[in-house]
């Protein structure tokens, strides 16, 4: 049984050493732990900091291509790499690795495919008012969109079995954490979520979130593009339904001017109800379309999973 640790990296030569140093280098059910370092175009060295401490693994991108690629790329070299659970760890300590144990327990006992570490948001201290408030909204919100119950959807201290790390992929450039939830429920992977412990000491700003306005329009639309992404059916056929709706609205509206005698000075309401309901079809058959590509996708996803065994030997 192999677990790597993947790390994403983005100039973290100071926070590195003591996020690994951390680590727990026996874990009960285990039999090897290794780490894989994700250098997602650093400026800093380090590199040199992962060589000194002796990381398994180094996978460096040219440039900064963002905290989605790199977890994305380095599910997918774990997977290479011959892991059999992959434990994800950001940089910056804030997530105490000494609950790696814990975190893959339900993993372990077959209980789970995905297990989120859940923070103590009320209870962190650097947290604002307002970010915990955030932090809460959004696992509500994600709870309704994905249908997956998490009690911290964007923490980012998580594990995966090594066929659930197969069948995640990553489109967003933003953020994996909500993208990954949805996709792992409409595959009907097992969600646990683990209560885990925070890191407050000299803990770096956050690089992600630049302030809670921010915060609040990437997230939104994130949410909303992966509704559009993952529900299209639903999302456009709502849309039709509101057209169709607003222009038979608008269309009893002008009958009832027409009972009246008046039906000629409300002509532009008999145009705008055609307009909305021919809108409205043309929604309708972009549902239909929109659910034809997404089945087209779930099968080539299929097959790439298909292809990843092959490649990996399992």
């Amino acid at each position: 049984m192999k677990l790597i640790i993947q790390i994403p990296c983005y100039n973290e030569e100071e926070t590195l050493p003591e996020t690994i140093n951390s680590i727990p280098k026996e874990i009960e059910g285990v039999d090897k732990v290794e780490i894989l370092i994700i250098n997602d175009g650093s400026t800093d060295n380090t590199t040199y900091a992962a060589k000194k401490l002796n990381a398994d693994y180094i996978v460096e991108f040219p440039k900064n291509l963002g905290l989605a690629r790199a977890f994305d790329v380095g599910l997918k070299n774990a997977v290479k790499y011959g892991a059999d659970i992959i434990v994800n760890l950001d940089a910056d300590n804030q997530y105490c690795a000494e609950d790696i144990p814990k975190l893959i327990q339900p993993i372990l006992e077959n209980r789970a495919d995905i297990t989120i570490g859940a923070r103590p948001i009320d209870k962190i201290r650097h947290f604002s008012l307002m970010k915990k408030i955030l932090q809460k909204l959004g696992s509500f919100v994600m709870k309704k969109i994905s249908g997956a119950d998490i009690a911290d959807a964007p923490s980012g201290f998580r594990a995966f079995t090594r066929s659930a790390a197969m069948k995640i992929n990553i489109f967003d450039n933003y953020t994996y954490t909500m993208e990954s939830i949805i996709q792992a429920k409409r595959k009907g992977l097992v969600i646990a979520s683990v209560p885990i412990r925070v890191n407050e000491d000299d803990l770096r700003p956050s690089r992600l979130v630049k302030n809670n306005l921010s915060y609040i329009c990437r997230s939104a639309k994130t949410m909303i593009r992966f509704f559009i992404i993952y529900h299209p059916f639903r999302f456009f056929a709502s849309l039709a339904c509101i057209f169709l709706l607003l222009g038979v609205g608008i269309g009893f509206r002008y009958l009832y001017f027409f009972y009246l005698g008046d039906g000629a000075g409300h002509i532009q309401s008999l145009i705008l109800c055609g307009l909305l309901i021919t809108i409205s079809f043309q929604t309708a058959l972009l549902a239909i379309i929109s659910d034809l590509l997404a089945i087209n996708r779930k099968l080539i996803e299929d097959v790439q999973i298909k292809v990843q065994v092959l490649q990996n030997g399992r």
